[in-house]
């Protein structure tokens, strides 16, 4: 069974986004609302965790070592 393809950070939110537009839209069965709630939970939580992994790299760019700034290479997943 071939892997399902992970969602760049953007297309994540893209989605995130039209799915609170679905919702927000009177005409929604509660069964569409509940499997848009989920599919949004599960979207919020990977766009999080895309962004803690963006700051934990941020972090290795430039830190102090003494007095001194010292980069670090900044190497990102998927790139």
């Amino acid at each position: 069974m071939p892997r399902k393809k992970e969602l760049s950070f953007e297309e994540s939110l893209d989605k995130l986004e039209a799915i609170v537009e679905a919702m927000e839209q009177s005409d929604t069965s509660l069964k569409e609302l509940m499997a848009n709630y989920t599919e949004g939970m599960k979207l919020g939580e990977a766009c999080l965790q895309e962004l803690a992994k963006a700051e934990a790299a941020m972090d290795l760019v430039i830190k102090k070592d003494g007095n001194k700034i010292v980069e670090a290479e900044l190497n990102i997943e998927g790139e």
